[in-house]
């Protein structure tokens, strides 16, 4: 029996609205879809689902990210609650935002169709509806921040990578250019990427070795407080 006090309260709705990013060709993408229903049919979107009864909010996070992307155990982390009293035309909608960076070549390509989704250059991103904009604004903001503190970035590459790969995936994300003889050294200064014997000959006949990144030797580093930053600042 539910006690009174919560019977005399207010009943709102609780969102979740997810910031699905992924980077190719040197460049940072947006999973958005078109709004199926009212209010702002047909508007674009970013990705989200409402907090089930019988559901954690991690698992709401993470149902709605595998149910866009076809992804598991992807890296998610909050970055705010979203309250104004008008933010939803259609109800009183309290959102948690949280952002998701994916590895592209795991996305399954099919569920674009299913929903009506598409991958927007994070630049080239137009009006999203509600506060979906502020969203992603503060989204790029913490990526920025946590990217120079912690490798999350790797997060956005496939599990065997170039270093061109690597340096221009940290120029998306910081919008500038990097010395890329400064890069390199700094990177590779750190001793977690571990070379390949395969290259990349994609871009040209000499090809560029691909390299692996070592969490364990990472987790080294950090227990004698090195710090990422030092490394791509």
């Amino acid at each position: 029996m539910t006690p009174s006090f919560y019977k005399e309260q207010e009943k709102f709705y609780i969102s979740v609205d997810c910031i699905i990013l992924g980077f190719k060709d040197d460049k940072m993408y947006l999973l958005i879809s078109k709004r199926k229903f009212n209010p702002l049919e047909g508007h674009d979107t970013l990705m989200g689902g409402f907090l089930r009864s019988n559901e954690h909010l991690n698992e709401t996070i993470s149902r709605v990210v595998y149910e866009y992307t076809g992804i598991q155990n992807v890296y998610m982390e909050e970055v705010g609650v979203y309250g104004d009293i008008n933010r939803d035309e259609g109800e009183r909608v309290v959102s948690i935002a949280y952002y998701a960076l994916i590895d592209l070549e795991l996305f399954d390509d099919k569920l674009c169709k299913v929903h009506n989704a598409r991958w927007e250059e994070v630049d080239k991103v137009g009006e999203l509806v509600f506060d979906h904009n502020q969203m992603l604004s503060d989204t790029l903001v913490i990526l920025r921040r946590k990217a120079a503190a912690q490798p999350i970035g790797f997060n956005l590459l496939p599990e065997k990578f170039t270093l061109p790969q690597l340096q221009s995936l940290y120029e998306a994300i910081y919008q500038t250019k990097l010395d890329k003889r400064n890069f390199r050294k700094k990177m590779l200064e750190m001793n977690v990427l571990e070379k390949q014997q395969d290259k990349d000959k994609s871009t040209s006949k000499r090809g560029a070795f691909y390299y692996k990144f070592n969490k364990e030797k990472y987790d080294e580093l950090l227990k004698k407080g090195y710090s990422f930053f030092s490394y791509v600042d």
